[in-house]
């Protein structure tokens, strides 16, 4: 049994006493002891070492104590494991030295048997659990097949993923035939990280918003509708789409646990587009951690009344930036934690 289940509890929608917190990218950049392990291991080598990957992911849970520790690893092992090259540039970022621009580089494109391509993951799952001793939930993840497509086809970060746009529209027929690679795959991943020990998952669809609500319907949405369908039945699934508020209506018809919810999108809108029957995570401007810490709490407790406490995860909009002050992101964690003495 999980010492701490609020997250759990939220995400099935039962009355808690106060919401749970963490954080989107809580496992990195901004803590120190992680840019010790960063200044002597490369990055697909912390994702590729159990030992390591599961350091990070318990490094937050100590330090800034959230209600849900998540699997440091990287949403790009899934194109690696389809025979897409990536590797991760200083300053730059993923690099993807060959993009896929045509039929024939889809057709190059695998559907890989996950044990032997991503076993690691699932050692770095087995040993994080060990380390969580069942204090807090431990959430899995993966990148929504649009967003994997992004980077397989622009080959790497963009402003506006046009060249990945372009083969689309260009291509129709590549693109859903390298989604669907995807999506399957996605899919066999995330079961093997439920049997591996997660509680739960979540799936990133981090350049949603560059789609029109059309195109993010037919090139996105149906995509990682396939993937809830298939997770929903086994573990809690939450669906992150940043700048998507335009399909929060039709996301929370489907069999998805919780949504997220990025700040340009109100408490109040996000709870009218979802007909607020659906736990909704989000969705303080990560940026709005350089805040000081008084007011940041302040701002924490407004959110909360404003999501309500029920059926609510409280989240930052997005990652926690590298240059966050830790006793920042502690405030962050420590607000919600004081909700309950406050509220009641």
């Amino acid at each position: 049994m999980i010492k701490n289940d609020l997250f759990l509890r939220a995400l099935r929608g039962e009355t808690v006493e106060r919401p749970p917190v963490w954080m989107m990218r809580q496992a990195g950049r901004y803590l120190p002891e992680f840019m010790a392990l960063k200044e002597k291991y490369d990055f697909f080598t912390r994702c590729r070492t159990p030992e390591l990957a599961a350091e990070i992911t318990v490094q937050p849970i100590r330090i800034v104590k959230p209600d849900a520790a998540i699997l440091f690893s990287d949403i790009l092992v899934i194109p690696q494991a389809m025979n897409i090259e990536v590797e991760m540039k200083n300053g730059v970022g993923p690099w993807l030295p060959n993009p896929i621009r045509s039929q024939k580089d889809v057709d190059q494109v695998v559907i890989p048997d996950i044990h032997e391509e991503l076993g690691y993951v699932m050692d770095a799952i087995k040993l994080t659990k060990e380390q969580l001793n069942d204090e807090v939930p431990l959430i899995g993840f993966a990148g929504s097949p649009w967003t994997i497509l992004c980077y397989a086809v622009q080959g790497q970060g963009s402003k506006s993923f046009d060249l990945a746009k372009g083969f689309c529209f260009s291509q129709p027929e590549a693109a859903h035939q390298l989604l669907q690679k995807i999506t399957d795959t996605t899919i066999t991943y995330l079961k093997e990280k439920v049997k591996a020990g997660v509680n739960a998952v979540q799936i990133f669809d981090s350049w949603g918003g560059m789609l029109s609500p059309e195109d993010y319907r037919e090139f996105s949405w149906k995509y990682i509708n396939q993937i809830v369908e298939a997770l929903a039945p086994l573990t809690e699934v939450i669906v992150f789409g940043k700048g998507c508020w335009f399909a929060l209506g039709e996301m929370a018809k489907s069999k998805a646990s919780a949504l997220g919810v990025d700040w340009t999108c109100s408490a109040r809108n996000a709870r009218y587009l979802t007909g607020g029957n659906i736990t909704l995570q989000g969705n303080f401007d990560p940026s709005r951690l350089l805040s000081p810490p008084a007011t940041i709490k302040k701002m924490v407790h407004q959110m909360i009344n404003e999501f309500g406490k029920d059926k609510y995860v409280v989240n930052l909009g997005h990652g926690i930036l590298p240059n966050i002050p830790v006793d920042h992101a502690k405030a962050f964690i420590e607000a919600v934690k004081e909700y309950e003495t406050i509220s009641s």
